[in-house]
């Protein structure tokens, strides 16, 4: 009886083990609830012969399972049947079709031990990102959707409705087979929900038309493509709780990366993906797009020089290529395909379902039971016969870092940085500038900006203040690294401090000495109360400024509006070896140090600092320059300084001359900008322009 009873409580453990890129399943309250550290892996295996066709009747015997080399114990093994798709006999008519009253918000249902509710069926997710399609176009995959339903769609497929309109992934709709539910779904979507987070673009194509700035999402809601990926991520993680393929079938109007790139965030929706198996099918709404080369009617015209010489047309068409890169990328790193050019929009659906033939589901315990989050290779091979294998190649393990003491904290946040799945749990923005030391070197400030509500979740759970470890390095095109960074900061979280987090950014920054070159930068943050990592990586380069002799050499222009006491100066800029480096910080300046506006956000009621140097290398006597800063919507001049001669230079082999502006907004209304800052040398006839988006909030 007493083997009897340890064998039960055995299976019940095993039962709700914890299922590798998943989410445990939403357990009711008061329950009790027991766990083990065994992690269980889920593998789909496509086995055809020669010619394309399923194999049946394997068995678990027939497999061999190995983890980086380690073979493993099949304790699960199951064949989906699937034949090949045909429509239903009797699909439904329109006046057929239920409306219901009120659609209640659900979620994707985990599977339970014995519920055979998704054996021997395809499941396909249908995901609109209202956010990144005009109401055209959200038309356009609500219409294609329908039409699947309605001509296409099998009696063995599953389709589930899910929506990302900028605030949250909703789930409309779990899998189900029902037509009319799904119909009824789908027409009572809102067309037209989710703008005003679409993305703008900032450059010569962008519409000669200032657009107010969205203050309710605070200012990192200029971060879309960051906000749009992790909402992808979070719709992977909730089909993750199901064992069985899942093809998620992605509508928008292109994903482009741009801005502040932070390429960790795309590269953890990828790996949720993967490790959650779940394969992306994106399919470009905008369908075969005849694009004028200046635009369609559904935006603004660009306006500037840009017109006549081309460049307005070269970007629209760059914009287009490079939101359809994203896409691509998406589906080619998780086995699926992007639908791309095509206005057929049902063909991208079709091709993921079609897709999904038979395959077997093995499940096994791994006896490697670290959360590293490291990735781990999995080999499958048959013992008996030769076929054809399609499956999971690997997957990055769990990672689990809040849990540790002061040794193995110090020892994950190392780990956290090199793994190749980034964590994304907070979000950071940065800024690079460089300015010339000498012939040879730059100094390179970077600023760190962090949303002070990610710490007030600290002051939430009763923390009287929280240490903000950091740590990063920077390699060079070769892969070598050059430098790194450890630092921590600690953060009081009274009543007064966490409320006034709530409103404003955490700002930290750090500076290095390089060479002219391209470089990678890979920088981590991490909560230290709530265990909370956010990852930014990125590529940069430095100009080699010897080399420009066409124009003006300068250097990077910084934009910010606060100068704070060196003394009162939260976070100071440390090199490598900890010897300060304000010295050779340029925006240290008689005792002040100018904080840069990574998103580039400004406030009518306080002033915009504008800095850079110019650079007159081994001239004798410098010749006297000329600068100012002017203000564009669009091609329509708002506002500009009045020029400044500049003539005063450092002695040094470079003639430093730096250039500074302290510039009133009072005078501009809230909105979009281009900000151009001008260059001008009279004597040599040269010149020099930069010009960046900014934005005017009240």
């Amino acid at each position: 009886m007493r083997a009897s009873l340890f064998v039960t409580l055995l299976f019940a453990l095993n039962a709700r083990a914890q299922q590798v890129g998943q989410n445990a399943p939403p357990g009711a309250s008061g329950t009790v609830t027991f766990s083990t550290g065994a992690q269980l892996v889920v593998e789909t295996v496509s086995v055809t012969d020669k010619s394309g066709k399923p194999i049946q009747g394997l068995t678990a015997k027939d497999f061999t399972v190995t983890e980086n080399g380690v073979p493993q114990t099949i304790k699960f093994f199951e064949y989906q049947a699937l034949p090949d798709s045909a429509p239903a006999n009797e699909p439904p008519q329109p006046e057929n079709i239920h409306i219901y009253d009120k659609l209640s918000r659900v979620h994707i249902t985990p599977e339970a031990p014995g519920n055979t509710r998704y054996k021997d069926h395809r499941l396909l997710a249908f995901y609109f990102d209202m956010t990144a399609m005009p109401p055209s176009d959200q038309i356009r995959a609500i219409d294609a959707a329908e039409k699947f339903i309605r001509t296409q769609m099998s009696a063995n497929d599953l389709v589930a409705i899910m929506r990302y309109s900028g605030g949250a992934v909703d789930v409309l709709q779990d899998f189900t087979g029902d037509h009319n539910r799904l119909l009824s779904i789908l027409q009572t979507m809102a067309v037209g929900e989710g703008q005003g987070f679409d993305e703008s673009a900032s450059d010569a194509s962008a519409a000669d038309a200032g657009a107010a700035f969205g203050q309710d999402d605070s200012e990192f809601n200029i971060f879309n493509t960051d906000r749009q990926l992790s909402a992808l991520q979070t719709a992977a993680t909730m089909l993750g709780q199901v064992s069985e393929k899942k093809s998620l079938i992605y509508f928008s109007s292109g994903l482009r990366l741009n801005g502040l790139n932070n390429q960790a965030q795309l590269h953890a929706t990828i790996n949720a993906a993967i490790r959650s198996g779940v394969t992306f099918w994106p399919i470009d709404a905008r369908g075969l797009v005849a694009q004028a080369p200046l635009g369609d009617a559904t935006h603004g015209s660009p306006g500037g020089i840009g017109m006549y010489s081309g460049a307005s047309a070269l970007a629209v068409m760059n914009n287009f290529q490079q939101s359809q890169d994203t896409l691509y990328a998406l589906a080619s790193d998780t086995g699926g395909k992007a639908l791309l050019d095509y206005n057929d929009l049902t063909k991208g659906i079709t091709q993921a379902e079609r897709s999904i033939s038979s395959y077997y589901v093995l499940g096994y315990y791994t006896s490697n039971t670290a959360l590293d989050g490291k990735f781990r290779r999995i080999k499958i091979t048959l013992n008996s016969i030769s076929a054809n294998l399609d499956y999971r190649q690997g997957y990055y393990a769990g990672k689990q870092f809040a849990k540790f003491n002061a040794a193995d904290k110090e020892r994950q946040l190392e780990d956290a940085l090199m793994l190749g799945d980034p964590i994304t749990e907070l979000t950071i923005a940065m800024e690079i500038d460089y300015f010339q030391l000498n012939r040879a070197e730059y100094f390179v400030p970077i600023i760190v900006k962090i949303p002070g509500r990610e710490l007030a979740l600290a002051k939430r759970r009763g923390a009287e203040h929280t240490v903000i470890d950091f740590i990063g390095e920077i390699k060079d095109e070769y892969g070598t690294t050059i430098t790194n960074l450890r630092d921590k900061v600690d953060v009081k979280l009274s009543d007064a401090t966490a409320a006034e987090l709530a409103k404003r950014p955490i700002e930290y920054d750090a500076g290095f000495t390089l060479l002219p070159g391209k470089y990678t930068i890979k920088f981590l943050s991490r909560d230290d109360v709530t265990g909370r990592i956010g990852t930014y990586q990125t590529t940069f380069r430095i100009a080699n400024l010897n080399k420009e002799t066409q124009r003006i050499a300068i250097s990077s222009v910084v934009l910010g509006s606060q100068r704070v006491p060196l003394r009162e100066a939260l976070y100071n800029v440390k090199e490598k070896n900890g010897q300060a480096a304000e010295a050779a910080n340029p925006l240290v300046q008689q005792g002040e140090k100018l904080i840069p506006s990574v998103t580039r956000v400004f406030s009518k009621s306080r002033e915009m600092y504008v800095y850079l140097q110019a650079y007159e290398q081994d001239a004798q006597s410098p010749h006297p320059l000329l600068a100012f800063v002017s203000f564009y919507r669009g091609s329509a001049k708002a506002f500009e300084t009045p020029p400044v001669k500049i003539t005063d230079a450092m002695n040094n082999r470079l003639k430093t001359m730096p250039i500074r502006f302290d510039i009133a907004l009072t005078k501009l209304a809230t909105g979009e900008y281009n900000c151009q800052v001008t260059v001008l040398d009279p004597v040599q006839h040269k010149a020099a322009f930069w010009q960046a988006p900014v934005m005017i909030v009240p």
